[in-house]
């Protein structure tokens, strides 16, 4: 590829960055405090999720470098464990793992639109800002980039004003929902805090984006671990002070079960003037999202489609290299997934395969032979900690949600019975 098409690593780390910041950090902390409710608690649970995210940063950067080829988790599975498990990422990424968090944000920005506009119908703007998407990036790296960094930087600008405006103010709340006190040591015990850790670390995906687009980046052994790293650094420290900005301004009996928990916040802070721009930022900012999830999914769906049969006319490129079929395909699964499940229900499938896959990877990494690129620190150490704690999670998550845990399940069965079938016809490369 041309380097006029490629990205630099800043582009590449705000990509990461608008992937990472958007649903998850806005509207988890109101199912979080239904189990949790110490502020110890809800500081530890997304500075665990930000180590674990650091760690996958680590590790991508290395299998990013070593096979510089875009398709993420698809190229690293295939190459190191067996062409089935790169499939089945490739078919999750496909139905959920992509898919779901652009439906969800499109839902999150309706949740938050929709006093603004005040018309029952509002389901429709956020189609529209997933088809606007789709079209953007439709076109090529320079287009994509371009329009992703703005997106970002209004994302960034954003958050970083909601933190000013959040420590700067002073609460207006009778009593504080902070609590400092010892309760957090039987709280992270609970079955409800690894369950909560499913919220966490389903609003930290997006830290390995980056590793998707490897040949569309410019000089990718410098640039991804750069970007990877970095990004996932900025984002834990945003993420927390987000955390202590929404419960010094909003009570626990406000926040729980809630998902607007930025307008709740301020709201109370600055009355409905204060609940007008909140919504209309966090809208704009999702869009971000959107179009991070846009850009990278497909990649994904795209280097499947090159090697089996089935998949063979979603590898179709258009002249710059945009995989333009795999975009509108994921597209349309988007748009399927906003109207066949509730929010939360979404959220925690999707976060719960995702998880699956994710810990899938880092375990093959330990696999790498003659390892080339960026070297991760402390392996095999990091590996066996993110390994060992993400099981603990699913199995707390498998006992307390099981409805959900289960449909992940099944999604992850339907995926290997269209492997086995598509395998028949004999993959084009393997």
């Amino acid at each position: 590829m041309n380097i006029k098409n490629k990205v630099g690593w800043k582009t590449a780390s705000g990509l990461v960055i608008a992937n990472m910041i958007g649903t998850g950090v806005f509207t988890s902390l109101g199912f979080q405090v239904a189990e949790s409710q110490n502020t110890w608690s809800i500081i530890l649970l997304w500075v665990i999720g930000g180590l674990m995210a650091l760690i996958g940063a680590f590790v991508y950067a290395e299998l990013g470098t070593h096979f510089k080829q875009s398709g993420g988790d698809y190229i690293f599975l295939s190459r190191t464990i067996h062409p089935a498990a790169g499939y089945l990422y490739a078919w999750i990424s496909l139905t959920v793992g992509f898919s779901a968090p652009i439906s969800i944000a499109a839902m999150a920005m309706v949740e938050y639109w929709e006093p603004l506009i005040g018309f029952h119908n509002s389901r429709t703007i956020g189609m529209a800002a997933i088809l606007m998407m789709g079209l953007f990036h439709s076109f090529s790296v320079h287009q994509s980039g371009l329009v992703h960094n703005i997106l970002t930087g209004i994302k960034l600008l954003f958050v970083f004003v909601l933190i000013g405006l959040g420590f700067g103010y002073a609460s207006v709340l009778s009593e504080s929902s902070f609590d400092f006190s010892a309760s957090w040591k039987g709280e992270i015990f609970a079955p409800g805090f690894a369950v909560s850790l499913i919220y966490v670390f389903y609003a930290y995906t997006g830290w390995n984006s980056a590793a998707y687009i490897v040949e569309e980046i410019n000089e990718p052994r410098k640039s991804l671990p750069k970007a990877l790293i970095s990004a996932a650094i900025l984002v834990m420290v945003v993420y927390v002070l987000l955390q202590l900005v929404f419960l010094k301004h909003a009570s626990i009996e406000q926040l729980e079960g809630k998902v607007q928990v930025a307008t709740l916040a301020f709201g109370n802070l600055f009355g409905t003037q204060g609940v007008f721009w909140v919504s209309l930022f966090i809208g704009i900012q999702l869009i971000a999202t959107i179009s991070g999830y846009t850009w990278v999914g497909p990649r994904i769906t795209n280097a499947m489609a090159k090697e089996y049969v089935f998949w063979k006319p979603l590898a179709l490129v258009n002249k710059n290299g945009i995989p333009v079929r795999a975009i509108w395909f994921n597209t349309f699964v988007s748009l399927l997934l906003m109207f066949t499940g509730s929010f939360e229900a979404i959220m925690l499938y999707a976060g719960f395969v995702l998880q699956v896959m994710g810990t899938l990877t880092i375990a093959a990494s330990l696999r790498l032979k003659n390892r080339s690129g960026f070297q991760s620190p402390f392996r095999p150490w990091l590996q066996w900690i993110y390994i060992g704690f993400s099981l603990w999670v699913m199995v707390f998550m498998v006992y307390d949600r099981p409805k959900e845990s289960l449909f992940g399940l099944g999604i992850i069965f339907v995926g290997y019975l269209l492997y086995l079938f598509d395998s028949l016809k004999k993959p084009n490369k393997v």
